[in-house]
Parts: structure tokens; sequence; C-alpha cells
């Protein structure tokens, strides 16, 4: 297998380009038979079955041919060959494909494997746009936000300087965030930021014409959006949320206690009100398990509470959660 692959990453090899001809055909071709030919998945002609990840779906020549061919623009020597062979090859398969019923040719669903991909997406969608960016960031107390958050700077600042609008919302911890402040601190342009006590999973929208959201529990798979109907969705619960939500920049107002309980307390006592359990709850509000405890004590301390049973009992009856959070 190594010696039948012996070639550059970006090339495709006569046994990878007769397996896509099949899949094209076939519909799907098993992962298994995929791995002989390594090089369809580098160049990403083929992509996970969500439905059945043991099967892989080949990606629409048009599709493939247009991503392929923006990723060869800082190859300017290597580049013109390439762009005159990989024509010639899909001008056929698109002759083939005509004839043949496939998913759709411009898929308005598409999955991304791998966060490399995904990145790639996100930063094709992000090139040319001038409109609106509208993300939902959760912190799952990952250890990576700093990183995250640096890379994605270069191309939110693009969007700014060619006149576009972002709005990011966040759980209530990222205003405790060195890493968000310092963020915000840095983009120049019209950038604004919410928080909330709880969000959905990770959303981003990119001048309403295509949206990206998590298809796996640890997003190294990812949906490529461009329904009508599901990016009317997302942007409508987003004006929804964002309008329930708390400024935190450029205005971060400072969030008062009630009767010596916290917004945070608050947050904390109608989860633990609805019975979940500490790792719930702290997963729920970005915080990390011991976080969530301190909270919780410190809770029960001021509502003179000594058992956690007697802790719901007295949520109940302070009226806390009777006031605006």
């Amino acid at each position: 297998m190594t010696e039948a692959h012996a070639h550059g990453a970006q090339e495709l090899c006569e046994a990878g380009l007769d397996l896509y001809t099949s899949a094209l055909s076939e519909g799907r071709v098993s992962a298994e038979r995929a791995a002989e030919t390594p090089c369809l998945l580098d160049l990403g002609l083929l992509q996970p079955d969500i439905e059945d990840l043991r099967w892989l779906r080949p990606v629409a020549p048009t599709l493939a041919l247009h991503r392929l061919l923006r990723g060869l623009e800082d190859r300017v020597a290597d580049t013109r060959r390439r762009e005159e062979w990989l024509a010639e090859t899909f001008e056929g398969l698109m002759a083939a494909n005509s004839r043949q019923t496939m998913v759709a040719d411009t898929p308005l669903i598409n999955t991304l494997s791998g966060f490399d991909r995904i990145n790639e997406a996100i930063e094709a969608a992000m090139v040319n746009a001038s409109g609106e960016l509208l993300a939902i960031q959760p912190n799952r107390g990952t250890q990576d936000t700093a990183a995250r958050l640096a890379f994605s700077l270069r191309r939110d600042q693009a969007l700014l300087d060619r006149g576009g609008r972002i709005r990011t919302l966040y759980q209530h911890t990222a205003r405790h965030s060195p890493a968000v402040v310092a963020r915000y601190e840095e983009l120049r342009g019209d950038a604004e930021a919410r928080t909330l006590d709880e969000i959905t999973d990770r959303l981003i929208v990119v001048d309403g014409t295509v949206a990206f959201i998590p298809a796996n529990a640890d997003r190294t798979l990812a949906l490529e959006i461009r329904h009508p109907a599901l990016l009317a969705f997302f942007t409508t619960t987003f004006d929804r949320l964002w309008r329930l939500a708390s400024p935190m920049y450029p205005e971060a107002p400072q969030q008062p206690a009630f009767n010596g309980i916290t917004p945070r307390q608050r947050a904390i006592a109608a989860l633990l009100i609805e019975g979940h359990t500490d790792a719930v709850i702290a997963d729920r509000l970005g915080l990390n398990v011991r976080t969530a405890r301190e909270h919780i004590a410190k809770l029960a301390a001021t509502l003179g509470s000594e058992s956690r049973a007697q802790l719901g009992y007295l949520i109940g009856r302070s009226g806390i959660l009777d006031q605006e959070s």
C-alpha cells in the first residue's frame, strides 16, 4: 500500500481515481476499501456518511474541483500545471456524473471531518464575507481557548476591516477569561459580545448564507449548512438569545446581587431545584466542577442550609428565582 501511494499529498493516483469513479457510480464506498487509497480522503473527495460511519460518500465533482483549485493559490508554479490536469480529469467525471443520481451537485448539508478541514471551510466561507458573523461559543473547560481565539483573531479582524459586523454569545464565565477579554481589546471595528447563564452548542453563521455546527461530541465532525430554512432558524434563534443576553463588550454593566445572592448563584439555584448533579450544573454553566461546588457551598451558607434537600426548600422559599438575572 505504501509503494502504491508513494506520491505527493496533493496528487490523485490511478487507483484513487478508479475508486472515486466507482463511488460516484455506486453512491458510496466502504471506509475499509477507501483506506487502500488514502489520497481520496487527503484530497477531500470522500466524506464520512454521518448516518453510518462505516461508509464514505463521494463529494460531487463540481464541488471537489472547486475546493482543490481554491487551495492551490499560494503554490503558483505547481498550481498552473495541476489546474490543467484537474480540469481535464474532472471534466470526464462531471459528464459521467450528469447521467447519475447523487445526493446533490451542490449539497445543502455537507459533512466535514477533522479540525483542519473544518477550519479550512470556515476560512473559505469568511474570505469574501462582508456582512455579519454570528457566533455562539460555549466554554467546555478546554485548555486550548487562548490558542483557538488567537487563530480566529486574524480572520475576524479581516471581516471587520471590510466593514463587517461580529456578534458573539458566551456563557457568563467568559467575562472572567483573560483570553476572551484580551481578544476584544485587540479587535478593531463593529464587534459585540454578550453573555447568558446557558447557551446552545457551538454555532457560526457567515453572512446568513452558510452555518457550521458540531456533528459529534468531540467536534471532530461538523456540518456545513446552506439550507435556507435552517439558516433562517439559526439566525432567528441567535437573535432571540441575543436580546435576552447581558452586554459584555463594549459595555459590561455590573450585575447586581439580590440579598447577597449573586447572578451566578441564582443560575445555579435554578438548576439545583431541577435536580441536576454538580457535574451537569458545571457543564451547562461553563464552570469546572470544583468551582460549581464552591458556589453551591456559598449559596447554602447564605441561605442557612445544612443539607442538599434543605437547600432546595430554602431556594424555593427565598424568592431569589423570582428576580431577573
